[in-house]
């Protein structure tokens, strides 16, 4: 995508008809992930954006503030996916310990994958500074008190530890990573993540 293309979301929006504030969010997150797929992290700036996306720098500043914030934003819009994702799996899966494993590490490695390459530059440049860290590691540990409360009633009496939990995350961004750039299959990371959460499930009885 060249500077002087604008995407499909900049050339719907007529200046006829002014987007609300949350439209305007929706439609700049929009935007940033069609850059990040088409030019790379790295390219991201609240001046690239505006222009991409037929607005003012103001307007972009006004929603964001910062760079920081942006991939913050970022961050939060692909979490908030993923959350949804899982909880209407988890709602619509069989009460077996195989079957809510299979939903966990299915919704996970599903979601990054639909991100495709984008995710890997947003969380590399979260890891960038201690501010944008502690936005990752906040999200982290909500994914992680989730998996705890779905498994909780196959664990064993004092449930599944954190430091398990934490070693399962780390497979699973290290497995999903994986199939996106294309050294395993999908269906590979999926089964084995499922496999390394009743490991970790069936250890703590």
């Amino acid at each position: 995508m060249s500077s002087q293309t604008k995407t499909p979301d900049a050339i719907a929006d007529s200046p006829r008809r002014r987007l609300s504030r949350d439209e305007r969010l929706c439609q700049l997150l929009d935007v940033s992930w069609q850059l990040i797929n088409t030019e790379g992290t790295d390219a991201l700036t609240l001046g690239r954006l505006a222009d991409a996306a037929g607005v003012t720098k103001p307007v972009v500043y006004d929603h964001f503030g910062t760079r920081n914030g942006l991939l913050a934003a970022l961050y939060q819009d692909f979490d908030l996916r993923q959350t949804a994702v899982m909880d209407a799996a988890i709602a619509a899966s069989n009460p077996t310990l195989k079957d809510k494993a299979d939903v966990i590490a299915s919704s996970y490695v599903e979601c990054v994958l639909t991100q495709g390459r984008e995710i890997p530059g947003v969380l590399a440049a979260l890891g960038g500074s201690p501010e944008l860290a502690a936005v990752k590691r906040q999200y982290q540990k909500a994914f992680l008190e989730k998996c705890q409360t779905i498994l909780a009633p196959y664990a064993g009496s004092q449930g599944v530890s954190l430091a398990s939990l934490w070693a399962m995350l780390g497979a699973a961004d290290a497995l999903s990573q994986a199939a996106v750039t294309g050294d395993i299959s999908e269906q590979q990371a999926r089964d084995e993540l499922q496999e390394t959460i009743l490991a970790m499930v069936n250890r703590s009885k």
